[in-house]
């Protein structure tokens, strides 16, 4: 059974589990893939593609890691004195008298803060999709919250 009241050390940081092993390997077995049919082209092929062609293959690269770095970056961070939420590029940083309360209702993408000023902020470093592990983390962060 979970602990009731879980105990955290500040600082303290939580990160998404399964986003950041499916974009890890899914991203990896693409490129070797794609790497993989390059190198087995034979050279007549590769001759048929044109500058354009390739700079717009690695621009498409270069922005699919961009999307995936975004997603294995988000993460919450609490210390002493705030909270921090990173959801991909975005930073957002609360005093934890700005955080009302923390929740991920059964089958939520991730948790969500409520906020004293009426607004909510997504919390993408607990992915639902984690299971125990994202609702231990909700129950921490709620312990932390008094």
């Amino acid at each position: 059974m979970a602990d009731p009241q879980p105990r955290v050390s500040l600082p303290h940081t939580w990160r998404p589990l399964g986003v950041r092993l499916a974009g890890g390997v899914l991203g990896a077995g693409l490129l070797i893939v794609c790497a993989g049919a390059w190198i087995t082209f034979p050279p007549e092929v590769k001759e048929t593609f044109t500058l354009f062609q390739r700079i717009t293959a690695i621009g498409l690269g270069l922005m699919a890691f961009a999307a995936w770095f975004a997603l294995v970056r988000s993460r919450v961070v609490a210390d002493d004195g705030r909270l921090v939420v990173v959801n991909g590029y975005k930073r957002r940083e609360f005093e934890w008298a700005q955080v009302v309360r923390i929740s991920m209702p059964p089958g939520a993408p991730w948790a969500t803060l409520d906020l004293d000023d009426g607004t909510t902020c997504p919390v993408m470093g607990i992915q639902g999709s984690d299971g125990a592990r994202a609702r231990q983390a909700v129950r921490e962060v709620r312990a932390l919250l008094g």
